[in-house]
């Protein structure tokens, strides 16, 4: 298995940023997983908690186990956006390498009592933990922020980080989850001044709609790791209903999906390049 704490360290030496895609499903997981080995890369795969809660945490690992060994390139399981430190905990019990604990909603002090809790509880199990601060903007099951004070504060990250123990650190920098309304408007400058102040590789939520010269910008920036997670899904769903809007009556389940998968691994490989991933494994 990958040295997950490494991980995330080594995509910073080399000048890229590991993607990390969310999965609904095992198609759009297997999609992702063949574009990944295709494009020689290293990826994440992320559960978020309505995956978690629709098939349960321990079929969740399974499946991450299984892919995990099997894959030709180094994949990593993961829990993404968990607001709940006993999700955290069940999915580090059920086997998950890394785990999202996200408190960012609560004061500074009480989010690092929260993810410190967590932090210290998974190291001793060898699993890695990533934090969040700042508001990152949107709707859906990351959260529900949409006012204006949403960018970091680097002093913040500093306490967080020394405070806490977390092993990656998710920041708020003008992105958001799902779709942007225009183009979307990261603040370099607060990136490079996180990046200067915390020695643990950031994460940068929110890519789907990321222009990719953006994206670039973010790795130079030290973002070491790119959530992608809405146009997977909804790529897999708009690809989904043309597919059986194109078929006859009572189709095959894998004469649906084969296309469909297809069509999900172009959007994956896509990202892989967009995060100078390719020929990383």
């Amino acid at each position: 298995m990958i040295a997950q704490k490494d991980l995330l360290i080594k995509a910073g030496e080399m000048g890229y940023a590991v993607p990390a895609f969310n999965y609904s499903d095992i198609w759009d997981l297997k999609a992702i997983i063949e574009a990944a080995e295709e494009e020689r890369a290293i990826i994440m795969v992320s559960a978020n908690p309505l995956v978690i809660e629709a098939f349960g945490v321990e079929l969740n690992a399974a499946m991450g186990k299984a892919v995990m060994e099997k894959a030709s390139v180094p994949v990593l399981l993961h829990l993404d956006h968990s607001f709940s430190e006993e999700m955290c905990y069940a999915a580090i019990d059920a086997g998950f390498p890394s785990v999202m604990m996200d408190a960012s909603k609560y004061p500074l002090e009480e989010n690092i009592k929260i993810v410190n809790r967590v932090v210290d509880y998974a190291h001793k199990r060898g699993v890695i933990v990533e934090a969040e601060l700042g508001r990152i903007r949107g709707k859906g099951i990351e959260g529900d922020f949409t006012g204006d004070d949403f960018l970091v504060d680097p002093a913040e990250c500093v306490t967080l980080v020394k405070e806490s123990g977390a092993d990656s650190l998710a920041i708020g920098i003008g992105n958001a989850h799902g779709f942007y309304k225009g183009k979307p408007e990261l603040n370099f400058k607060r990136l490079e001044e996180v990046n200067n102040a915390v020695d643990v590789p950031l994460v940068l939520h929110g890519g789907t709609g990321i222009p990719e010269e953006d994206i670039r910008k973010a790795i130079l920036g030290g973002i070491n790791k790119i959530n992608v997670g809405t146009i997977i899904h909804c790529t897999y769903m708009n690809n989904l209903k043309a597919e059986l809007n194109r078929l006859p009556e009572n189709p095959y389940t894998l004469d649906v999906m084969k296309p469909v998968r297809e069509k999900i691994k172009e959007v994956v490989k896509g990202w892989i390049r967009s995060c100078l991933c390719t020929n990383r494994a």
